[in-house]
């Protein structure tokens, strides 16, 4: 009786435990309609994505007004080759997620990258901050490969949704100023690095460059507010 309990038990964390692992590594969507419809913009999806048989296009990307709208199948990367900074500057964004989990089964994030060297190469480099529905926050960048700066995370700064299917807010904002780049989430800042941390082999080529937008796969967010200051 007790061997027969114990392997009910383990069947159950079993159970349990490949739900949770197939949450994590839901299949991209294909987005109906898909592909970029913004001028100037091009974007990169990622190799995991890829490896699905996912292409650029299975994501759609367009302009509504003033706004930008991304309904992202694969995990994406976006950016204008024009949109550059250097020195000091800050990049900032407003992300609406309009109903919070609607195309996936646990919170998926979009946010802002900076520092993009040799975009759309096997070789580029960025690092982006990103926030989550459910009120996490991450840092991460491609070095080319994939580096973690902060790991997924709480953060009382991170706006949660009230539920499935509501909708959640995001300010987002990279500013790089002397030696240190900042990453604020709704007027907090929530990870901070001196450049010395940042621009090393490995991470990033420098903190001038590129800045854009990033995706996780199987989310929707509208962004206004997109924009660059110096100094």
């Amino acid at each position: 009786m007790r061997f027969r309990a114990a392997a009910m038990a383990a069947a159950a964390v079993a159970l349990v435990g490949g739900g949770v692992l197939n949450a994590q590594f839901d299949r991209d969507r294909v987005i109906p309609g898909g592909g970029i419809f913004v001028q100037g913009w091009t974007g990169k999806i990622d190799a995991s994505s890829v490896r699905q048989g996912r292409m650029l296009n299975d994501s759609k990307f367009v302009q509504e007004g003033s706004a930008l709208h991304v309904i992202a199948g694969p995990a994406t990367t976006y950016w204008n080759p024009a949109n550059t900074a250097t020195g000091d500057y800050t990049v900032k964004a407003t992300f609406l997620e309009p109903k919070f989990m609607e195309l996936n089964s646990h919170a998926h994030s979009y946010g802002i990258l900076i520092g993009g060297n040799k975009m759309g190469t096997d070789e580029m480099t960025f690092v982006y901050c990103v926030a989550y529905g459910d009120g996490n926050a991450l840092v991460r960048g491609f070095g080319p490969a994939v580096f973690t700066l902060l790991n997924t995370s709480p953060n009382a700064a991170v706006h949660k949704a009230a539920g499935v299917g509501q909708p959640v807010t995001q300010e987002i904002a990279w500013r790089v100023k002397g030696g240190r780049a900042e990453c604020s989430i709704n007027g907090t800042v929530v990870a901070g690095y001196d450049k010395a941390q940042l621009v090393v082999p490995g991470k990033l080529q420098s903190t001038d460059g590129v800045y854009g937008i990033r995706f996780s796969h199987n989310v929707e967010a509208v962004i206004t507010g997109f924009s660059m200051t110096k100094g």
